[in-house]
């Protein structure tokens, strides 16, 4: 499990939030469906050698939806398996529970939360040190190949706490040193 492992840390210091994207009319309320999960993990999954599996099991009185993560090694993790009962015996019940069990599998094995909006969001930002961003945007400028460039990118974009602006610039200057190189 040691590659698995380690593709999982990577991934999840990758790993933005689920996206309340969606609307619910019948209690007014947004939330993040199973697309917005979906893509707060995948590119970091899959930038990482792994895939993202989500295994059904038969069941009578709703669905089981299992998440698995499977690493390029061959090494392969199962989440454990999640039990959601289907409000209604027809087709529209049971794909509601699907897409609700899918959807809660995906964010309790990879640890993520929908994103905070309770109003105290807007006022919190994440923690940048400006000074240690400049210095590595400057040992990215200073890459001389392709390992420095990727090993000081990696650097300078975990550093940016999340913070959009500052990822921006880390790609730009990246970028700007790779066609260089």
């Amino acid at each position: 499990m040691k590659n698995l492992a380690t593709a999982l840390v990577k991934a999840q210091k990758a790993f933005g939030p689920a996206l309340k994207t969606s609307t619910n009319p019948h209690f007014k309320s947004r939330y993040a469906d199973l697309a917005a999960c979906v893509e707060a993990v995948i590119d970091a999954l899959n930038d990482n050698g792994i895939a993202l599996i989500q295994k059904n099991y038969d069941c009578t009185n709703g669905v089981m939806i299992e998440t698995m993560f499977v690493h390029e090694s061959g090494e392969m993790l199962e989440c454990g398996i999640l039990h959601v009962p289907a409000n209604k015996q027809d087709a529209q019940g049971y794909g509601s529970a699907l897409t609700y069990a899918r959807r809660y599998s995906l964010m309790a094995a990879c640890g993520i939360a929908p994103e905070d909006d309770d109003g105290n969001t807007a006022v919190r930002k994440p923690t940048i040190d400006e000074n240690a961003l400049a210095d590595h945007l400057a040992a990215i400028e200073a890459s001389t190949d392709q390992d420095s460039l990727k090993n000081a990118y990696k650097a300078a974009y975990a550093a940016c706490n999340g913070n959009a602006d500052w990822q921006k610039k880390v790609i730009a200057v990246k970028d700007k040193v790779k066609a260089k190189l």
